[in-house]
C-alpha cells in the first residue's frame, strides 16, 4: 500500500471515497460540492445530528462512527470503531486515535480519524493515518477541510481538500 503512489492498475476500476469529520451539525455547501462524485463517504464522527448523515446519503452511501459529541438514539446506533472493506485494502475508522486499543491497526492499511480538527496524512509503520480535519464550525485558525481517497487495487491516493473558507485575520495587540 502506498499513500501517495500513482494509480497504476488499469485493469481495476477505482473508487473515489469522500472523507469528512467533525461537522458538529454544520454541513457546509462547499463540503457537499467537494463530496459530489464520491462512490462512498466516510464520516469520522462528531456528526451531532442525523440530518447531516441524511444529506450525505443523498450523494453516496455513508459509513460513520460515533464521536464524543454524538448523543441520542440515532448516535447510539453508530459504532465507535468499524473496519471498512475497500477491496484489496481495509480502513479502520475511529473518531479519536487516543481511544484505539493496542494492536488495533495490525490488519488494516489505513486508519481514518477525526477529533483533532487538524487535517493530517502520514504513514507510520506501513499504515496510512488520515484525518480530513473539520468540515464544521471553525476551531481556532484551523482550515475547514475534507479528504479524498482514490483507491485502485492496493493503491490509495490520499488528498486533503481545503474548502477555502476565509480565515479570520490575525490582529496585532498593541500595548500602550
Amino acid at each position: 500500500m502506498e499513500a501517495d503512489a500513482g494509480v497504476n492498475d488499469a485493469s481495476e476500476t477505482g473508487r473515489r471515497i469522500g472523507v469528512i469529520s467533525d461537522t458538529h451539525d454544520l454541513l457546509r455547501p462547499e463540503a457537499l460540492t467537494a463530496l459530489r462524485g464520491s462512490d462512498l463517504i466516510l464520516h469520522a464522527g462528531d456528526i451531532c445530528g442525523p440530518e447531516v448523515l441524511q444529506a450525505l446519503w443523498e450523494i453516496a452511501p455513508v459509513i460513520a462512527v460515533r464521536g464524543n459529541n454524538d448523543h441520542g438514539p440515532w448516535a447510539d446506533a453508530l459504532p465507535e470503531t468499524t473496519v471498512v472493506d475497500l477491496g484489496a485494502l481495509s480502513a479502520l475508522m475511529v473518531h479519536d486515535l487516543k481511544t484505539l486499543r493496542p494492536g488495533a491497526v495490525r490488519d488494516v492499511q489505513m486508519v481514518i480519524s477525526g477529533h483533532s480538527h487538524q487535517p493530517k496524512k502520514e504513514t507510520r509503520d506501513g499504515v496510512l493515518y488520515f484525518n480530513p480535519g473539520s468540515a464544521g464550525p471553525r476551531r481556532f485558525t484551523l482550515p475547514i477541510s475534507i479528504g479524498r481517497l482514490d483507491v485502485r487495487g492496493d493503491h490509495v491516493r490520499a488528498s486533503l481538500v481545503d474548502l477555502g473558507a476565509a480565515r479570520p485575520p490575525r490582529r496585532a495587540i498593541i500595548a500602550r
